[in-house]
């Protein structure tokens, strides 16, 4: 009788725990993921604020965009231009992530691993267009996101309360950023 009630008692504790956990990662939204994480670590003591964090992941999020629209513009832009307005995408965020990733490691910040929903919906409906309709829907895209991205950057590198070394890091980031924006916008004119 000892041996069952024991058994049953097991059963139950594993089932429970089972549930109690699978609760925590309801979310499959790495980028939401990465904000809970942060904000667990944060209570304990042991992360950073919540501007660094929100700044980081929101970097890394959008960083991780561009890159994979910069991957698209090359297989399926129309013109040249845009083609290569992706290759610099590719290069200069892939190179801008992997710095990003490092000052995380060393702050004990959570990084997404893979794009937010929202951002992976974007990839996919822009994956379905070709031809100058591809061409114009991606730079559109890329004239807002990259206005987006200087605001959160300037914002960040003017910010007492994020991090040191994330702030070097948007400060350093948002002239290759703005040069992003120069070159997309001359390509927008054209198109026009």
């Amino acid at each position: 009788m000892k041996k069952i009630s024991l058994l049953l008692l097991l059963a139950v504790s594993v089932l429970s725990f089972q549930a109690c956990s699978s609760k925590k990662t309801e979310t499959t939204d790495s980028v939401e993921n990465a904000d809970s994480t942060n904000e667990a670590k944060a209570d304990a003591g042991l992360g950073e604020s919540e501007n660094t964090n929100e700044f980081a992941v929101k970097a890394a999020n959008g960083g991780m965009l561009e890159v994979e629209m910069g991957r698209l513009a090359q297989e399926k832009g129309m013109s040249q231009d845009v083609k290569d307005f992706g290759a610099m995408m590719v290069k200069d965020h892939s190179k801008a992530n992997d710095e990003l990733k490092s000052i995380a490691t060393l702050k004990n910040i959570t990084l997404p691993a893979t794009l937010g929903e929202d951002e992976q919906k974007h990839v996919n409906d822009l994956a379905k267009l070709s031809g100058k309709e591809f061409d114009k829907k991606y730079v559109s895209m890329m004239v807002d996101d990259h206005k987006e991205d200087i605001d959160l950057f300037k914002k960040t590198a003017e910010d007492d309360k994020t991090d040191a070394e994330v702030k070097a890091f948007a400060s350093k980031t948002l002239p290759t950023l703005q040069k992003h924006m120069d070159a997309i916008t001359a390509i927008d004119k054209k198109m026009d």
